[in-house]
């Protein structure tokens, strides 16, 4: 079973959900939650949990550890599972502002930029990393490519 669930009040990121198919392996569908947040409630944050006192265009709080490459199962989480028999994997938090602002730098348009934060996020959720120089490579290659999958390619 693949399906990644992203649960957003604000937007629609399905395609992002099912462009993830076959980068986990679970016995039951997988959900994420994407927050927005204002400029200083991310900052907020990232003082909190990353020792950071800046703002920060998206934060990842992953709830499972240690499941990149495995198979996420059931039985391993108990305490992980949703209502609607989903493995809940995270929280990921984006701050609107930065994604825009970050859209012209990059002059691309803020739907790209939208969606590569979540891509990122939820690419920690499921224990990427780009703290080393090859989990980098790894990591943004990967999120290349589900952007490509999605349809949201780079502009």
């Amino acid at each position: 079973m693949n399906d990644l669930n992203i649960y957003c009040d604000e937007y629609d990121f399905s395609a992002v959900g099912s462009a993830f198919k076959g980068e986990y392996s679970s016995d039951a569908p997988l959900a994420a939650e994407i927050v927005f947040v204002s400029a200083e409630e991310i900052r907020g944050l990232n003082a909190k949990f990353r020792g950071k006192d800046a703002v920060t265009d998206v934060l990842s709080f992953p709830t499972l550890d240690g499941i990149r490459g495995r198979l996420i199962q059931k039985a391993d989480f108990p305490y992980d599972i949703g209502e609607n028999g989903e493995i809940f994997i995270g929280s990921v938090v984006i701050c609107e502002e930065r994604a825009k602002e970050q859209a012209e730098e990059y002059a691309h348009s803020y739907r790209r930029e939208l969606n590569y934060l979540v891509v990122h996020g939820l690419c920690h959720l499921l224990g990427y990393d780009h703290m080393e120089k090859d989990e980098e490579e790894d990591m943004f290659r990967r999120q290349k490519e589900i952007l490509e999958i999605a349809g949201i390619p780079r502009e």
